[in-house]
């Protein structure tokens, strides 16, 4: 009988479903029960209500303006990475993942002082008119910080792993850069970037420590759900903020399905082509 190094299927597969009971679905089920202690209309009037409403939006849009911002330079910083060798690659690379290491309170210290009035950032845009510290501007830039290594980590594999016969082959049918990137790469790029897309946006909308210190936190205008919810905490009103992280939660499963199935058919149109 062959040796294993790992246990076998019975004993990984408990262990697996104890972690992932213990971990997820525990939390997840106390959260659940907790907003279903209120009533159909009590949970419908504490999620509806116009701040309830106001973090949603300003959550969902910095999230949505976060993500975009990190697609189009993430994808641009992993081709660098990956295409190109230059001095100090190794600490670019190394400096993707600093949002992972940092406490996220310490980089919402960091960004606000950089882009305060009087900061290194904050005081050159000011002059412009631009203001950046106790606005939404500043919610997109702390999320984009914080979610920026998702995108990043995504592509940067699947671009090492293109085989360069492709893009030879395109070229020598008379393509151009552009045409190559767009019909040729692109696409086999298409399921890892909705993946990273997908990272991006969950966690920038569950960002908390890096947005609070910068965004000014001003209900309708500048606070957060997350925000929202941490504050029913600290006034005793769990039913409350149970309720308005399960809009969070719900968003957060439209979101994985609907990018599961987006991966699903370009990964077909991947094969296909």
């Amino acid at each position: 009988m062959a040796r294993r190094i790992l246990p076998g299927f019975h004993l990984s597969l408990g262990i697996t479903l104890v972690y992932v009971a213990i971990i997820v679905v525990l939390p997840l089920g106390a959260l659940i029960f907790k907003a279903a202690s209120l009533g159909p209309e009590d949970y419908w009037r504490i999620v509806s209500s116009d701040r309830a409403v106001a973090s949603y939006r300003v959550t969902a849009l910095c999230a949505l303006a976060a993500t975009v911002f990190n697609l189009v330079f993430g994808l641009a910083l992993a081709w660098v990475l990956v295409r190109y060798r230059f001095p100090g690659r190794r600490i670019v690379d190394a400096l993707v993942d600093l949002p992972f290491a940092l406490p996220t309170a310490v980089a919402g210290i960091a960004l606000t002082t950089l882009f305060a009035s009087n900061g290194w950032f904050g005081a050159p845009l000011a002059a412009l008119g631009i203001k950046v510290a106790y606005t939404p501007l500043g919610i997109m830039i702390a999320m984009a910080f914080t979610s920026l290594p998702f995108i990043v980590r995504t592509v940067q594999p699947v671009l090492e792993e293109l085989d360069p016969a492709l893009e030879e082959a395109g070229q020598s049918l008379g393509g151009s850069d552009w045409a190559i990137f767009f019909r040729v790469i692109l696409p086999l790029l298409t399921p890892a970037l909705l993946a990273g897309l997908s990272l991006s946006f969950a966690r920038s909308l569950g960002e908390f420590g890096a947005v609070i210190f910068i965004a000014g936190n001003q209900p309708f205008e500048t606070e957060i759900t997350a925000l929202l919810t941490f504050i029913r905490l600290e006034e005793y009103d769990y039913p409350s903020s149970a309720a308005i992280a399960t809009v969070l939660l719900m968003a957060a499963f439209v979101m994985l399905a609907v990018t599961n199935l987006l991966q699903a058919r370009a990964l077909r149109y991947t094969v296909k082509g």
